[in-house]
């Protein structure tokens, strides 16, 4: 039930001139903005059961989508490791050394043009360089000489055949242009049975997080956008005038029929 403001004080114009203000009573200035936190949690938590019906409903959006709509994807990882024996096959310090720094040169030929040709090549597969190279990350545990091979596909077989054939071409192909060592292949790839995306329950939290978070944002706006006085409170806070007395709005029951029979009898 809303409030209306009545016989709000005024002032003649010398009494204005002498009036003072306190600085409780003067006027919100139009530059500033005033938030009241309390006000804002009540507001939140007058309608905590519609937040947490959006946040419902966000979440089965967001489910929905992820089981429906969202083709799942598969990872196969295939392994290898590097080094560099140089002096009749004994590995010493300087061979981890160099083998060390191969690594990243490991990483950047492997997802070169001439090797995922002939990966595509071999497979029969109908990409491109450029789309394989999309399917395929290559990764280096830190500290390690380890170079893994990971490729992700629509098809659990296609993921484990792309990876371990990529590391079949990389033995062949990286010696052949670093003048090095052949990597050993030590972990071949398997046909994943557990898809890698999507992620049904990080979706559904972030739906539900999101659909939560827009409704609040909605009340926020809604709140501050309104600029209505409602209160005689809201009278002296905002303007700097205590109001002479508040009229409470309501239904006058028979008055309203007697006020409307007397306008249609005039029009008439």
């Amino acid at each position: 039930m809303g409030l209306s403001i009545r016989g709000v004080s005024k002032l003649s114009t010398a009494e204005n001139s002498n009036y003072n203000y306190t600085p409780q009573q003067l006027p919100v200035s139009n530059d500033e903005v005033e938030i009241d936190l309390v006000e804002v949690f009540y507001l939140l938590w007058a309608n905590i059961l519609k937040i947490i019906l959006c946040l419902v409903l966000g979440a089965g959006v967001a489910f929905a989508y992820s089981f429906f709509l969202i083709t799942p994807k598969y990872q196969a990882t295939a392994k290898m490791y590097i080094i560099n024996a140089s002096k009749n096959s004994v590995v010493d310090i300087s061979d981890l050394n160099i083998s060390s720094a191969l690594r990243a040169d490991y990483q950047q030929l492997i997802l070169s043009r001439p090797l995922l040709e002939d990966v595509i090549e071999e497979l029969n597969l109908e990409y491109t360089p450029k789309q394989l190279a999309e399917m395929i990350s290559v990764s280096n545990p830190s500290d390690t000489r380890i170079i893994a091979v990971t490729a992700t596909s629509f098809s659990p077989q296609e993921a484990a055949d792309l990876a371990n054939e990529l590391v079949t071409q990389a033995k062949i192909y990286l010696p052949e242009i670093m003048k090095s060592e052949e990597p050993s292949v030590y972990e071949s790839a398997l046909v994943p049975t557990v898809k890698s995306s999507p992620s049904y329950s990080r979706n559904t939290m972030i739906g539900g997080l999101l659909g939560a978070l827009l409704y609040c944002a909605f009340l926020l706006v809604r709140y501050f956008m309104n600029d209505t006085l409602m209160t005689s409170d809201d009278v002296f806070k905002y303007i700097g005038i205590q109001p002479l007395a508040v009229i409470p709005e309501g239904n006058l029951g028979e008055f309203n029929k007697i006020k409307k029979k007397k306008k249609t009898g005039g029009n008439k």
